[in-house]
């Protein structure tokens, strides 16, 4: 494309911020966090690094507008799994459960909207701090449903099996975990 025709184009800035931050959570997870570069992704969404710049004034403005994208993925997924499940008890803890492990065989890098936090997370303090924020505010929302011991220890299982997961760590039958956690957060 020439710059002549770079001007004659129509302008789309949700669009393509929409890119920037999807080609910014593709590398975080493909590639690991310190490749995410303004270059890189422009590259990835074909554009200029001034054009990535005029949407993100920092990469760290980008990394949080990632983290901020998946966050509010996870929580619709979350939401939308807890508005279809007709028993109110351990409701936020299978919703989680449901949003964190995939039972597909897809891939690592696609596998949901947690992959995209769990690797921004690791690789940045900031970022864990919010995730406990946004994860404790949940929790202080859901008490009355979601604060025994069995659905703890199911939440922890499910991150642990993602992490596994992730890790190319699979010497166990998924399916059957999945399902043995879902009983976990059943009312006695």
């Amino acid at each position: 494309m020439t710059m002549e025709n770079a001007y004659k184009r129509k302008k789309q800035p949700e669009l393509i911020r929409r890119a920037l931050i999807e080609q910014a959570a593709r590398i975080t997870l493909e590639e690991g966090l310190s490749k995410v570069t303004f270059q890189a992704v422009a590259d990835a969404v074909g554009v200029t690094k001034g054009g990535v710049m005029h949407h993100f004034s920092t990469k760290d403005a980008l990394i949080l507008a990632v983290f901020d994208d998946a966050v509010a993925k996870f929580e619709a997924e979350v939401d939308e799994a807890m508005r279809q499940d007709p028993v109110a008890y351990g409701a936020f803890t299978r919703a989680y459960i449901n949003a964190t492990i995939s039972l597909s065989e897809k891939g690592q890098v696609e596998m949901n909207h947690q992959a995209t936090l769990y690797v921004l997370m690791l690789g940045d303090s900031h970022l864990r701090e919010l995730w406990s924020e946004w994860f404790y505010a949940r929790l202080a929302r859901h008490q009355d449903t979601d604060d025994a011991e069995d659905l703890c220890l199911a939440r922890l299982a499910a991150d642990g099996i993602w992490l596994s997961d992730f890790s190319g760590i699979q010497n166990f039958n998924k399916a059957a975990l999945y399902q043995r956690l879902i009983a976990l957060t059943q009312p006695r």
